[in-house]
């Protein structure tokens, strides 16, 4: 699976512009979903860069991140952890607040979710700013889990989402 299948891939992503707000082109990968072999392709990638054996938990964030990390962590036979916006969770959790272009927002895991010393990969559609991955890092780390990587199918680098994940593995299938 060399770059003939990137080239796929990239192809089913949708712009579509002025969503949510106007000046936004907002990446739609629903199109690269329905396509199977794409999507199939997209969970076969992530895995092989970080090797069965070496996850115990995959972190997903909300929403589309769950779409990804849940079969991500079915090839690794690891658990799925979901990372969910504020009030969702129905259990005893963790909270971490972290800044959006226009305000801040906070994400929340089960505090019983990860135990110390886990392996954990972090997984979500899209690498922006920065912000969110950090924040679900942090928690992860509060509750004693080892990040190991986090990986995005797309990454907008003139963002530099990078900076705010500095000093952890980062992977991602398509950068703009």
């Amino acid at each position: 699976m060399g770059n003939g299948i990137l080239e796929q891939v990239r192809a089913l992503i949708r712009d579509v512009p002025d969503f949510p707000q106007p000046g936004i082109v907002f990446k739609d990968i629903t199109p690269l979903l329905a396509d199977g072999t794409a999507f199939s392709s997209v969970i076969d990638l992530i895995v092989v860069h970080y090797g069965r054996g070496n996850v115990d938990k995959v972190v997903g964030i909300e929403a589309r991140g769950f779409i990804l990390a849940s079969p991500v962590a079915y090839h690794f036979g690891a658990g799925f952890v979901p990372v969910r916006k504020q009030g969702k969770l129905p259990s005893d959790s963790e909270a971490a607040e972290y800044s959006l272009e226009y305000g801040t927002a906070t994400l929340e895991i089960h505090r019983d979710a990860i135990l110390p010393g886990e392996r954990v990969l972090i997984v979500d559609d899209v690498l922006a700013t920065g912000g969110t991955a950090r924040a679900t890092a942090g928690l992860v780390e509060r509750l004693g889990g080892k990040v190991v990587g986090i990986a995005c199918l797309i990454e907008l680098a003139f963002l530099n989402g990078r900076d705010a994940i500095e000093g952890y593995e980062f992977f991602s299938l398509i950068s703009y």
